[in-house]
C-alpha cells in the first residue's frame, strides 16, 4: 500500500487507523526485538495495518509457532490476506481485538506468549481500550508480554491498571516519533 492510500484510510477511519503513515523500519525493529522467537508457541498481533510488524514476525518466527493477526479495517485486511497468503501457521482475522478470545477458542488456544499491538489506544473509546486490555491480560501466559507503541503517554495510567511492569523506549525515527511499551504482569 502506498502512502497516499494509507492517508486515505486515516482520513476515512482516524479512530481506528491512528497514524498518517505506516510504521518505520526502526519502530518495527524495536517492537519485535524482545520477542524470544525460539520459545514462543503463539504470537498475536492487534491491528497489523499494512503489515510492517507482521512481516518482521513472520520472518523470525519458527514454522511451528502459530501467529494470529487481527485487523479491524477491511481494506487493510484484504491487503494483508493477499500479501501473506502463503505463510505457514499464520491466521488473519477481520474483527476487533475485543473478540480475540472467541477466535482463539476456535483454534484451541488458551494462552499466548506475546501480543504485539499497533492499536491507537489514545483515540479508541475508553470502554474499548479497557475491554481489549482485559482480554489481553487474560490470554497472556504468566510470563507473557504485551508490546505496544503509542505516540503519547496519555494512556500509561490505563496500561498500569493491567500490567505491573512497564518498560518504555522512545523511537525518534518514526513519523511521528513513538514510545514502545513492553508490559508484563
Amino acid at each position: 500500500m502506498d502512502i497516499s492510500n494509507f492517508i486515505k484510510q486515516y482520513i476515512k477511519n482516524p479512530k481506528t487507523v491512528g497514524a498518517v503513515a505506516p510504521s518505520s523500519e526502526k519502530l518495527a525493529h524495536k517492537m519485535v526485538e524482545d520477542i524470544n522467537f525460539l520459545n514462543a508457541s503463539c504470537i498475536v498481533e492487534y491491528g497489523p495495518g499494512t503489515g510492517v510488524f507482521t512481516e518482521k514476525i513472520l520472518d523470525k518466527k519458527k514454522d511451528s509457532t502459530i501467529f494470529i493477526a487481527i485487523e479491524y479495517n477491511e481494506d487493510f485486511y484484504k491487503i494483508l490476506k493477499e500479501k501473506f497468503k502463503n505463510r505457514t501457521n499464520f491466521v488473519l482475522i477481520n474483527d476487533s481485538a475485543e473478540n480475540l478470545k472467541e477466535h482463539l477458542n476456535k483454534y484451541n488456544i488458551d494462552k499466548v506468549d506475546y501480543i504485539v499491538s499497533g492499536l491507537p489506544f489514545a483515540s479508541l473509546p475508553d470502554s474499548m481500550s479497557k475491554s481489549i486490555l482485559s482480554v489481553t491480560k487474560e490470554i497472556l501466559k504468566g510470563h507473557g508480554v504485551f508490546i505496544t507503541f503509542q505516540y503519547t503517554l496519555l494512556k500509561i495510567k490505563l496500561f498500569k491498571i493491567y500490567f505491573g511492569k512497564i518498560r518504555r523506549k522512545r523511537v525518534l525515527l518514526n513519523l511521528p516519533p513513538a514510545y514502545v511499551l513492553k508490559c508484563e504482569n
